[in-house]
């Protein structure tokens, strides 16, 4: 992290340095050869000096340091744009002096009170660093105001802001989606965008929050909602004028690190134009609450491959021939131009010979990457269920949708960036500088009393800790969804049920990562609930798979497990396969009877067990990662011996409690599915019995407006449709 945070000091001076060279020091008409070089140099016998007419070398286009002075003296924008650079520079090295600081502290602590070495930290869990730090606690007491710390404590303290993003990404509080006339839906959320908000919500001077640990009072406070939305007015103007004074030298920024970071990749791998990544606003909606930077990248990097031959299997006919016919003329073209060089070298010489094989090579990796494999198998649902088992969460109506161009459309803006044009990515952030200062003035502005109203309402203090995000403490009964699985258990309104699941699938993803943490009574009894169902749809499902021939087949001279152990070692060894093996189970015997592809992953759930793992003996002051009292594996009626792969513990452990999490997110899933299938006959009936009110668009997108005047309202109506 030290040399990290240094070497972008030396990228910034550097990128400074080499344009202003670029700019001013080089005579481009004498290295184009658009004009003579003054050279001179002895004549043969009468002594005459003769022009040289050599080849033009480097040396030759360079100016001399005094030229090259006299050029920046001479030239009043590149001389504030230097000290713009220099003021920044400046600014960069003070706060990296200080995280220097900052991480000398760091080593120390681990080094001195974990008993960590720096040449073991590298292959040390996440977990053991934790045991030993909630171990540390009761000796030494680094808390004062708790005896003990749990792990939800330390999570709060790590991901206090990131939490509060979640947050605001679920409920839909940012104004980051749009529909453009000829674009269609997109996202716009840059690492640019990202930072004002932080800036502006959380640690910058006129933030909300004091220090790093606590709301300011003011903020908790409903008297003083009103003018505090037209503080955080003025703020969001007066930071949207900054940014539009700075945007054209971010913009130069921006365009000189991109050309400098990218040119040489597109030139060595070109067909890394075609390529994909998960976009931020993405990240933000895929990611739990309390969920670890490194956990996330983990579940991603496991979704990405299945993501994007879903993304990959959606062709278009016309887009494929014209893309073989481009390729055909292109690579034509090409192979004349290889051969040609091939035959004699001095073909290159010849002008811009090497840009146009470099612009056909360029233009044939393009037309490949719109050429679909022809060994592609048209499997839609399978390959989303594969994704969902993943990344944990997708709108309800891309299920059973999955074959359909709007849902594929969807990905392209929320989580996965579309390859045309190419390396869309790119683009937004070049064009951030420019479109960060109008959304800051217009956008954000008009949900500042929102955005009030969130912090406020949805902030509670924790002893010890400080102001976190409610919705991180995993509380069922204040935040829970009655539309999945938390009927009865939750007390939450309109307002403050999290939307898509993520309550309860951020619990069952905490508890299966921290297997001795202990949830508040409500969520315990929720995941009491969820096991009970778990086991009671595994024998259904059991019994229901017993009575035809494969399910025959499967269970026999195989003990009383319900799934092969060939199945449950996939599921162990690769996650990935996991997902296809169950769905693929599920489409050929279990989808046209009761339990559906919820039967098949209760059977599997239900045969893991930490049993199946290698014991081991834990250090002292480590806790064990996998133990018998875990809250989601406790039943042992139908444990199966499996023999994992040969792995190191900490990986196996890793990728058990992946697969774990990846059959109860596609479990879930499809339990709310079923209800809320079953809930459309009634809400129809319900409709067509009381008029209703006119349709609110801010409740259909989640938003928060309105939030003092109708959150009695709705949270009436809901306990109406309860009862």
């Amino acid at each position: 992290m030290m040399l990290s945070d240094i070497f972008e000091l030396v990228q910034f001076l550097f990128v400074a340095t080499f344009s202003t060279f670029l700019l001013c020091c080089v005579e481009y008409d004498i290295l184009f050869a658009n004009q003579p070089v003054n050279r001179t140099h002895q004549g043969g016998g009468g002594g005459s000096l003769m022009p040289d007419r050599g080849k033009v070398t480097l040396p030759d286009a360079i100016l001399p340091a005094s030229q090259c002075a006299q050029r920046i003296q001479a030239s009043g924008g590149i001389i504030f744009l230097l000290v713009m650079a220099a003021t920044f520079w400046l600014f960069r090295l003070a706060k990296v002096l200080c995280s220097l600081l900052g991480y000398w502290e760091i080593r120390s602590f681990y080094t001195k009170a974990l008993k960590i070495p720096s040449e073991q930290l590298r292959n040390c869990s996440w977990q053991e660093v934790q045991a030993r730090l909630i171990s540390l606690q009761r000796e030494q007491q680094m808390c004062v105001h708790k005896r003990e710390l749990t792990e939800l404590d330390i999570h709060h303290r790590i991901l206090r802001f990131k939490n509060y993003l979640v947050a605001m990404v679920n409920k839909s509080l940012l104004p980051v989606r749009f529909r453009l006339p000829l674009l269609g839906r997109g996202v716009f959320l840059t690492q640019g965008l990202k930072y004002n908000l932080e800036l502006l919500l959380f640690w910058g001077p006129g933030s909300l929050f004091q220090g790093k640990w606590n709301l300011q009072p003011q903020y908790k406070r409903a008297s003083a909602r009103l003018e505090l939305a037209h503080r955080l007015e003025r703020s969001l103007l007066l930071l949207g004028l900054a940014n539009l004074l700075l945007c054209p030298f971010i913009l130069v920024w921006q365009v000189l690190y991109a050309f400098f970071s990218y040119t040489e990749v597109l030139k060595r791998e070109p067909g890394s134009l075609g390529a994909r990544r998960w976009s931020l606003y993405g990240r933000l909606y895929l990611r739990h609450f309390n969920e670890l930077d490194h956990e996330l990248q983990a579940r991603l990097s496991r979704g990405y491959k299945p993501a994007s031959k879903y993304m990959n299997s959606f062709t278009s006919p016309l887009l494929t021939v014209l893309a073989k016919n481009i390729g055909f003329f292109a690579g034509s073209i090409l192979a004349v131009l290889i051969a040609l060089t091939i035959y004699d070298e001095d073909v290159l010489t010849v002008q811009h010979i090497l840009t146009a094989i470099t612009l056909l090579g360029l233009i044939v990796t393009v037309a490949r990457a719109f050429i679909p494999d022809e060994h592609l198998v048209w499997c839609p649902e399978q390959l989303l269920q594969c994704v969902l088992a993943h990344i944990h969460y997708i709108p309800d109506h891309w299920q059973g949708n999955a074959h359909k161009s709007e849902t594929r459309e969807d990905w392209a803006p929320y989580f996965l960036l579309r390859s045309v044009p190419p390396q869309v990515f790119i683009l937004e952030e070049l064009l951030s500088p420019i479109v960060t200062p109008f959304l800051l003035i217009f956008a954000l502005r008009a949900r500042a009393l929102d955005i009030i109203d969130f912090f406020r309402n949805f902030s509670v203090e924790v002893v010890g800790v400080g102001d976190i995000c409610s919705f991180a403490q995993l509380d069922i009964r204040n935040h829970g969804n009655p539309q999945w699985l938390s009927q009865g258990r939750t007390e939450a309104s309109v307002y403050q049920q999290a939307e898509n699941g993520k309550t309860e699938l951020s619990l069952v993803h905490f508890a299966i990562a921290n297997p001795r943490w202990q949830p508040p009574p409500e969520s315990s009894l929720f995941i009491g609930h969820l096991k009970e169902k778990v086991h009671h749809d595994a024998s259904h499902a059991q019994r229901l798979l017993a009575e035809g021939p494969l399910g025959a087949s499967l269970l026999s001279d195989e003990g009383p497990g319900p799934v092969p152990d060939a199945l449950l070692a996939s599921v162990l060894a690769r996650p990935v396969l996991a997902a296809g093996s169950l769905a693929a189970l599920a489409e050929r015997r279990l989808l046209a009877r009761p339990g559906g592809t919820a039967g098949a992953a209760a059977s599997v759930l239900a045969s893991l067990s930490c049993s199946q793992l290698p014991r081991h003996r834990t250090r002292p002051g480590e806790a064990s990662v996998c133990n018998s009292e875990s809250p989601l594996l406790e039943d042992s009626a139908t444990r199966s011996a499996v023999r994992p792969v040969p792995l190191t513990r900490s990986v196996l452990l890793s990728e058990f409690a992946s697969a774990e999490m990846s059959l109860h997110a596609i479990y879930m899933h499809e339990l709310h599915q079923q209800q809320a299938a079953a809930r459309l006959p009634s809400q129809s009936s319900a409709r067509a019995a009381s008029p209703r009110r006119p349709f609110d668009t801010r409740a259909q997108d989640g938003s928060l407006g309105g939030w003092e005047e109708e959150s009695a309202e709705r949270h009436q109506q809901q306990q109406q449709q309860k009862s």
